[in-house]
């Protein structure tokens, strides 16, 4: 009682930062979510538009409780004036240059995919498909949304019409530090969203033709489905975050990280760039098995690690479902401070990396040899480092908002995990209440 009520003293005295994005939104895309993925799973529908539906099926709710609950369309973030709309007179040129803007853009990336032979193989052969599919909408819807929208913008002359300005060489002032960051930012969509479109069919699809019968009998089985289950969210809403990068929801992206140690960290876990890949310079995998291989001989064990290993990824799930309709990464979208991030700054990271170590166990190798198991562990730890070292670059580009640092000193103060660092190494001058506790990525 008396540990609670300090908590609750201590909440009301130094309240947490307003989170960017409500809780509501995402428990409504997750509740979008389980209703398709109840009626793929009855109906056994398994293959890849049924993916795609899924993915919309958790987007449309988000899209409809942020303008109906939250009425995000009206928050100041969005630059939009929506009651005093200026003729079209004023903006037609306007309009008519970021049109230009986007169109080359789009060419751009449109050129990449098509001279990049990565992106017509394997999974991603899938992506194209979509983005073939969505290409003429994309472009020619693009014609009257921009007229239309750009007569409530506050500030219409954005990157994609000082891009189009340029283009079209027009005589008008602009910075070429907006065209970088039009760019920027184009540049972390059209990468992730064709990652996120070629991995969401296989993992609905594992999931849908699981083994159902056979669940209830095997709780390692059990939470293996229920593991797939959560990277199914995970990659649901990170695909919807993707795609609905809007003004009018909010949702458009601030910033793309400028620093190039962020970029670097980023792409490096992910293809065609990533290096924990199989025969990567980081696969720690070689000589190892997995938990089940370990415990074998001791169910009970290994059932208890198996349900650990659905909590860690329920957490790296729930810190995707808590960005809403925003994730995404490389970028700033509005600053969350609910949800896991109450907890901790990256609690996905911290969750994944733990996850991986568990799951490995790879200090223990199958060959017997101690030098193997040494090599993995220390490949395993430089893991590690990499998402540290993505922390670390993406606080050093969100820290650039005041917002953040407010949330971030916050945090310090009051959150379990980074408090639990802070006392263990020194840092904090108030030793933990009973009760409090944690671990973090950066």
């Amino acid at each position: 009682m008396y540990h609670d009520a300090t908590l609750a003293a201590r909440a009301k005295a130094d309240p947490r930062p307003k989170s960017a994005v409500s809780t509501g939104v995402g428990l409504a895309g997750l509740a979008g979510l389980l209703t398709w993925t109840a009626i793929a799973l009855y109906f056994e529908m398994p293959g890849p538009l049924s993916a795609l539906t899924n993915v919309v099926a958790a987007g449309a709710p988000m899209v409809l409780w942020s303008i109906f609950v939250d009425k995000v369309h009206r928050n100041p973030s969005t630059g939009i004036d929506w009651d005093n709309p200026r003729p079209l007179s004023e903006t037609i040129d306007v309009s008519l240059a970021k049109i230009a803007g986007l169109w080359l853009t789009w060419g751009g990336i449109a050129c990449v995919y098509a001279l990049s032979r990565f992106y017509w193989q394997g999974p991603y052969v899938f992506s194209m498909w979509c983005l073939a599919m969505a290409a003429p909408v994309l472009f020619l819807g693009a014609i009257p949304w921009v007229i239309w929208s750009d007569r409530y913008l506050k500030q219409p002359r954005d990157g994609a019409w000082t891009l189009g300005a340029w283009l079209l060489n027009l005589d008008e002032p602009y910075e070429r530090e907006a065209i970088y960051a039009h760019l920027r930012a184009w540049a972390v969509k059209g990468f992730f969203l064709a990652f996120m479109l070629a991995i969401v069919p296989a993992g609905f699809g594992d999931f849908i033709r699981g083994d159902t019968a056979n669940l209830w009998r095997d709780p390692v089985a059990l939470a293996q489905w229920l593991i797939t289950f959560m990277f199914l969210v995970d990659v649901a809403f990170a695909t919807v975050g993707y795609i609905l990068t809007f003004r009018a929801l909010d949702s458009h992206i601030r910033s793309a990280t400028p620093l190039a140690a962020g970029w670097t960290a980023a792409l490096i876990c992910y293809p065609p760039f990533v290096l924990m890949a199989d025969g990567g310079p980081l696969d720690y995998h070689p000589g190892t098995s997995d938990f089940v291989h370990w415990l074998s001989g001791h169910p009970t064990l290994m059932a208890i690690v198996a349900f650990v290993l659905v909590g860690l990824t329920a957490i790296y799930a729930w810190a995707t479902v808590a960005f809403g309709l925003r994730f995404s990464n490389l970028t700033h979208r509005g600053i969350l401070t609910h949800g896991p991030y109450a907890f901790s700054r990256h609690p996905a990271y911290l969750s994944k990396n733990l996850f991986w170590l568990i799951s490995t166990m790879p200090m223990l190798a199958t060959t017997g040899s101690w030098v193997d198991a040494v090599r993995n562990t220390a490949l395993m730890l430089g893991v590690a480092g990499v998402y540290y070292w993505r922390a670390k670059t993406e606080e050093a580009h969100l820290g650039m908002d005041p917002a953040y640092r407010e949330y971030s000193e916050w945090m310090e103060r009051n959150a379990p995990v980074p408090r639990f660092f802070a006392w263990i190494t020194g840092r904090s001058k108030t030793p933990l209440p009973s009760g409090e506790g944690g671990a973090r990525s950066a």
